[in-house]
């Protein structure tokens, strides 16, 4: 299993513990590197040489905590995340999602290196994402819908720019004034035709890739004006009562893909949903990285709708993690 060009494997263990803020993370990871760590960790975990431990969630009100720990492959040291979800602290001014990244040595199991994962987590999300859009979207595909303004859509739009060569990009949030600055903002930024939408049937009609990037509990993705073969990506479907999309979407869908199907039955709100209500069986579900290594297919015909719901898994936050240490 090929690493990231420059991943350390063979730390030595009285190499000082890295301590990385996420100014440190960001310049260490840049999407292209991103994106090849998430593919690297997909395709490790659909070969079975990932280890891969339950995620877990404690809720207080709207609050969320969350745990995950995993390794690359039994040659890799062991990576934990701790992530607190506060959907209250955009009033505050502050980041919705915060998290802290500890790596282990692989033989020894001290520690390596602490780094903050809020930028890991943003980058290596919209990696991710970036990774099941290369291998479910037809190639043509040049138009992206992005629901949500916040710093997930943003990172999205920065993510499948890398493996789409899109057209156009269209922004809407329920903030009128949140979704023109991400537009200009990404305009600027990347050199596309991004601009806002006034409604989420204006942002997804014609849109052959659509990423729902929001925290909500309700559906925020209009199925009945999804384009014949749309991508649908959902990143903020990631408790039991988040669902970003509808019933009618997962049973129009000729193909439900997930990051790993363990986690999405006890954590994916759509999933457990139709799972609960008997339209969708376990076998109706698809590993990202049982696509990506041949076992299964993904898209069949140009005019499937395809679904990937991710919740985010801790063999992702690994090999982002490697992939930073080998950036240093």
């Amino acid at each position: 299993m090929a690493l990231p060009s420059g991943t350390r494997t063979d730390v030595p263990t009285s190499v000082r513990v890295e301590l990385l803020n996420d100014t440190d993370v960001a310049a260490a990871l840049d999407h292209d590197s991103a994106i090849a760590s998430q593919r690297l960790a997909f395709t490790a975990l659909g070969r079975g040489e990932a280890q891969l431990a339950p995620k877990s969630a404690i809720r207080t009100g709207e609050d969320t905590v969350l745990s995950y720990l995993s390794r690359l492959s039994p040659r890799h040291g062991p990576v934990a995340k701790l992530v607190s979800v506060n959907p209250g602290n955009a009033e505050r001014g502050l980041a919705s999602i915060s998290a802290t990244v500890l790596v282990l040595d692989a033989e020894t199991g001290t520690p390596i290196a602490t780094m903050a994962g809020t930028t890991l987590t943003e980058i290596r999300t919209a990696a991710g994402s970036a990774v099941a859009v290369d291998a479910l979207a037809p190639a043509e595909a040049d138009v992206l819908a992005v629901i949500g303004s916040g710093v997930q859509a943003r990172a999205h739009v920065r993510a499948i720019a890398r493996v789409r060569a899109l057209r156009e990009v269209r922004i809407h949030s329920r903030d009128p004034a949140r979704r023109e600055a991400a537009a200009a903002e990404l305009a600027a930024e990347l050199g596309l035709h991004v601009r806002p939408a006034g409604t989420p049937a204006e942002a997804v009609r014609g849109a052959g890739v659509v990423a729902a990037c929001t925290l909500s509990a309700e559906p925020v993705v209009p199925t009945s004006d999804l384009a014949p073969g749309a991508t649908v990506v959902s990143v903020g479907s990631f408790e039991p009562h988040r669902r970003e999309v509808d019933g009618e979407l997962l049973r129009a869908a000729a193909t439900i893909v997930v990051d790993d199907t363990d986690t999405a039955v006890h954590h994916a709100g759509p999933i457990m949903t139709a799972l609960a209500e008997g339209e969708l069986t376990r076998d109706g579900i698809t590993p990202l990285g049982a696509v990506l290594t041949g076992q299964a297919p993904g898209r069949k015909t140009p005019e499937d709708l395809v679904f990937y719901n991710s919740v985010g898994i801790g063999v992702q936050d690994a090999a982002a993690a490697l992939a930073v240490l080998g950036a240093l």
